[in-house]
């Protein structure tokens, strides 16, 4: 019998308690009493993580062995610990018996019986309901003692200020750190003073040599501006200000998308206000937040010339995005943030990447752009080869490749297993024994990969993509040779989500609408791995790539031609197609 516990804690305080110690020496004693071989590598624990959620490392090992058919029976200590919800209970104990793999308790087994069923339902609920009247408990204590300004906001102290160790939340016993807080006060007096800036600040302190907050030794623009802002500094420590909601803004378009939360602020009559130690005057507060506010509404910005690819060029060495910047009359170039940064320069990380022309920059791309809407068949083949299965998502061909090597493994145990009888090693009903558990875990790898060539199938079928890539080409293409600049650079937004400089070497990631209703501008130019927003859920799962020009850098005489090799894409859910993306080199 090929066994598994597993074993949860939701605090760190119970996990240092050694609550979980204890669950995972009753759940072995359990295994041992029944006569059940237990290996290391299949006992899973989370500690410090809530039953809530099913995101959890220890849960997850667990259901991605058990997709394998490597287990049988799982020894969980009670409901509880396998998970609070009710819901997720039954999708957890659903899922693991459609793998040929059991669950049970130690506090009260369960059957098939009704009577069981309905215990465990009852239970769920009642594990629901008092995690849910706890987590409210705690959080209109936790508000009314914010409210009397007993219970300071912080998890962790600002700059400049101390907690007491015995109490870190106390807000009586806060105090000020000498030392900092006349640093803090002269950064509000240093940015008062006339044409000051934030990266100036930061230049006056690297001279200074005091380290940032986090200990570092250069200090960033954001971090100055985060001490500026924070209105404890005049003596209100202030919560409640934000509410979490979906991120409408992205860092990198090269790096992960995240979570796609951030916060939105709140009405002012929400806030709660807790008093602590003050270190500069309410005036001098007001006069610098007065300050921040009109430098960020009259900051310059790279509008006043013509960059088609204007927040679209992101640098292939560093990953970071690209800004426009005119050195001289007529010498317009794309440059990475990652070369001006003072932050990555004093970190020994400056990027190194050339500057990139921004006129040659922009033909290029409009070359190619104009070359893909007159000929839409380059995106046809793309298409076409999509359908051998090269374009698959990296995850599908994981479980694919998983599955396919699990029934090689059985087949082979079934070949060693007739040997073994043919030899007499082993007697008849022993081999009926084993051919019949063999054959039930054969019976659910097939299954599962059945499953898996109907998905693939489905995200597969592009021939309807093609037919409106085709349409929406035939659209556009009559008024690309007279297109004006403005017209031009909505036609760019619109169809290329991203251009990456390597180097000599271009990249143009297209984004093709395909759907019956029209083109529509991207959400913030994300791509499609961008949880939470609804359109990029829709893209299809597949990108080509194909070779194109290069643009020269400044002391180059003409573009190069360079390819690279074929990658597949990032993986999104299958959905109805409504943007199909292409990358050309």
């Amino acid at each position: 019998m090929r066994t598994a516990v597993y074993a949860r804690v939701s605090t760190t305080r119970q996990a240092q308690a050694q609550t979980i110690e204890q669950q995972l020496d009753r759940l072995r004693a359990a295994a041992a009493e029944r006569g059940w071989e237990l290996e290391d590598r299949h006992v899973y624990r989370d500690d410090g993580f809530s039953g809530a959620r099913l995101g959890r490392p220890g849960l997850d090992r667990l259901r991605d062995h058990a997709a394998l058919a490597d287990l049988d029976v799982v020894l969980v200590a009670a409901p509880d610990r396998l998970a609070r919800n009710y819901v997720h209970q039954v999708l957890l104990i659903e899922e693991l018996a459609g793998h040929g793999c059991r669950v049970e308790f130690l506090d009260r087994p369960m059957s098939d019986d009704p009577h069981d069923q309905l215990l465990l339902q009852i239970r769920g609920a009642v594990a629901e309901y008092e995690r849910t009247l706890i987590t409210e408990r705690m959080r209109r204590g936790r508000h009314a003692r914010l409210r009397a300004g007993t219970l300071l906001p912080w998890t962790r102290p600002p700059f400049g200020y101390r907690l007491d160790p015995d109490r870190p939340r106390d807000a009586a016993a806060v105090r000020t750190e000498p030392g900092e807080a006349a640093l803090v006060a002269q950064l509000f007096d240093w940015y008062l003073q006339p044409q000051a800036t934030l990266y100036q600040l930061t230049t006056r302190l690297a001279a200074l040599g005091a380290a940032s907050p986090t200990g570092k030794p250069r200090w960033t623009a954001a971090s100055v501006r985060g001490i500026l802002r924070n209105p404890a500094y005049a003596g209100q420590a202030l919560t409640g200000r934000t509410r979490p909601a979906p991120a409408r803004l992205r860092k990198s378009a090269l790096q992960p998308a995240g979570p796609g939360i951030t916060h939105a602020p709140r009405p002012e009559q929400d806030w709660i206000a807790v008093p602590v130690p003050p270190v500069v005057s309410e005036e001098i507060f007001a006069q610098v937040q007065a300050k921040l506010d009109t430098n960020q509404q009259g900051a310059a910005r790279n509008t006043r010339h013509e960059y088609l690819l204007r927040a679209l060029v992101s640098c292939g060495a560093c990953r970071l995005a690209c800004t426009g910047r005119q050195l001289n009359p007529g010498y317009r170039y794309y440059l990475c943030r990652g070369r001006t940064d003072p932050l990555r320069a004093a970190e020994g990380r400056r990027c190194t990447a050339r500057y990139i022309p921004a006129g040659q920059l922009d033909d290029l791309v409009w070359a190619d752009l104009c070359a893909l809407l007159t000929d839409p068949a380059q995106v046809t083949r793309a298409l076409t080869r999509a359908q051998d299965g090269a374009w698959l998502p990296q995850e599908l061909q994981a479980r694919q490749a998983a599955i396919r090597q699990a029934l090689g493994q059985l087949d082979r145990q079934q070949q060693r297993l007739l040997d073994a009888y043919l030899a007499e090693i082993i007697g008849l009903p022993e081999l009926q024994r084993k051919r019949h558990d063999l054959d039930r875990r054969h019976a659910t790898l097939t299954a599962q990969q059945r499953q898996l060539d109907a998905t693939a199938g489905q995200r597969l079928e592009l021939q309807a993509t093609a037919d409106g890539i085709e349409r929406f080409c035939q659209t556009v293409r009559a008024g690309l040779a007279t297109a004006t600049f403005e017209q031009r650079r909505l036609l760019t937004e619109l169809l290329i989500d991203r251009v990456i400089v390597t180097d000599d070497q271009v990249e143009i990631r297209y984004v093709l609408p395909t759907s019956p209703k029209g083109p529509h501008r991207p959400f913030c130019q994300l791509r499609k791995d961008h949880l939470g927003d609804f359109r990029y859920a829709e893209w299809p799962p597949w990108t080509s790539r194909r070779s194109s020009r290069n643009p020269p850098a400044p002391d180059q005489a003409g573009p190069k031609a360079a390819a690279k090799d074929q990658r597949p894409a990032t993986p999104s859910p299958a959905k109805p197609a409504c943007r199909a993306q292409q990358t050309r080199r």
